[in-house]
């Protein structure tokens, strides 16, 4: 089976990976790593430009039977028929600020980042990549590494057991949008 573990940073990818890792016999492949290896990667002052075309193609040679591929890129960089199922680990963006904050992330990262994680785009783009029978949510919040190894399990042996997610609710009923959106 070839795996993704996707979400924004700060979720718990590499955690989960890591841990999955040590239950299963997958080749492992952090698209980060990869692209700054294969010099896919272009950085300035500001910013860091990925070229997901060239990486895409880079990954699609790469690939295995049985791989567990890590990073936030991957819908862009993975082709579908590549994939049996995607996990997007998501965390409550109150408690995200906080990782991004120990980060030592800029304010524009911040909120570039906590506004992806409310609207839910990696969710979407993985959805419109992979499919909703591929594509499967777990809420990171507040569980251990090993609860969410075991929910992850669970969705790999049952293709179910997706967790509902809106954060843009929660935002809104706290009546946090200005907090956590320019508009």
């Amino acid at each position: 089976m070839n795996l993704i573990i996707t979400g924004n940073p700060g979720v718990g990818k590499h955690t989960i990976a890591d841990e999955m890792m040590k239950t299963g016999d997958y080749d492992l492949f952090d698209i980060n790593k990869i692209a700054f290896e294969s010099k896919n990667i272009e950085k300035d002052e500001s910013s860091v430009e990925v070229d997901v075309e060239n990486l895409k193609n880079h990954l699609k040679n790469k690939l295995s039977k049985k791989s567990l591929i890590v990073g936030h890129l991957a819908p862009y960089v993975v082709n579908k028929s590549d994939i049996d199922l995607v996990i997007v680990l998501r965390k409550n963006p109150y408690k995200l600020a906080e990782t991004y904050e120990l980060r030592r992330y800029s304010k524009e990262k911040i909120k570039e980042n906590l506004g992806s994680e409310i609207l839910g785009i990696i969710t979407h783009d993985s959805l419109l990549e992979f499919g909703s029978e591929k594509t499967f949510q777990v809420d990171v919040t507040s569980k251990t590494p090993n609860q969410v190894l075991e929910k992850i399990q669970t969705i790999i042996k049952e293709q179910n057991h997706n967790d509902e997610i809106d954060w843009l609710s929660e935002i809104h009923q706290n009546d946090d949008l200005r907090k956590f959106f320019d508009y």
